[in-house]
């Protein structure tokens, strides 16, 4: 009975950190960044960082908990799922041509890095160094310079393009400041929300792991399954939302992918093992 409890009590407490990421604080992010008028590209960077926030939330959960494996494994499969959703949404809204931009081929490589390295550490056995902490660090700049310059080479024909598209979008916004500032506070507020819930999962997951002796592998994968939910929405909503120039849906769902892939790998799972090492 009591594992039945906790099955149940771990499964409310995910939702509702993916529910409030997904339909409130991505929603915000986006407002925000919409509100700013800024390029799909970084649309696309802030949604990344909003969807990553529950894997920030459960891997840091779990390596504060002591649960080592956990978060390689959520990270893993959280990265492999996001590929999969971002194909997914590409070929359902024929936006496949795109792919064959040099750019956006760039950044599907630098994803597909993100999945093959867990893969090699995971065989290594060296999920849990300090050393990664250092190498991952370097990794996020050289993946982020490289993800500036090609965009910079590659897109600019796009550039004029997506401008007029952002600038057709917004130019019936107004009370700008009166924007941002509300969206920010609103952010704020959701952050508080979401750091109770993560405390409520993290004794949910504790007991599920320890008490009951579930493998943490298969942990990792359902957690990873779970905290893909919110890109899976904002890889179909980006494209959706710019029907009228595919090229920019496609661009912000590729930054999107990336930036959740990368910081899913080099920062969180950094934060990871540094909590892993200070709690364990």
């Amino acid at each position: 009975m009591e594992l039945i409890i906790e099955i149940i009590k771990f499964i409310i407490y995910t939702t509702l950190i993916v529910l409030i990421s997904k339909y409130i604080l991505v929603n915000l992010l986006r407002n925000l960044a919409e509100s700013l008028n800024l390029k799909p590209k970084i649309v696309g960077n802030i949604a990344g960082i909003a969807t990553s926030i529950p894997e920030l939330i459960t891997v840091s959960l779990g390596s504060i908990t002591g649960l080592a494996y956990t978060g390689i494994y959520t990270v893993l499969s959280s990265n492999i799922i996001n590929l999969l959703l971002y194909l997914s949404s590409v070929l359902y809204n024929r936006n496949i041509k795109l792919l064959r931009n040099t750019a956006i081929k760039i950044d599907l490589l630098l994803v597909i890095c993100t999945i093959l390295i867990p893969i090699v550490l995971i065989n290594m056995g060296e999920e849990s160094s300090l050393l990664l902490v250092v190498i991952f660090l370097i990794l996020f700049i050289l993946f982020s310079l490289i993800n500036n310059k090609t965009h910079n080479y590659y897109l600019l024909k796009y550039e004029k393009k997506i401008e007029e598209s952002i600038l057709e979008e917004e130019k019936y916004k107004r009370n700008k400041a009166k924007l941002i500032v509300k969206y920010s506070i609103y952010i704020l507020i959701v952050g508080v929300f979401l750091f109770i819930i993560g405390n409520l999962l993290s004794d949910s997951l504790e007991a599920l792991c320890i008490q009951f002796n579930i493998p943490e592998l298969i942990m990792g994968i359902l957690l990873g399954l779970v905290t893909s939910i919110p890109e899976l929405i904002t890889f179909f909503e980006s494209q959706t939302n710019s029907k009228a120039n595919n090229e920019v849906g496609v661009v912000e769902a590729t930054n999107n992918l990336l930036t959740s892939n990368v910081l899913n790998l080099y920062i969180i799972y950094s934060v990871g093992i540094i909590l892993l090492k200070i709690f364990q």
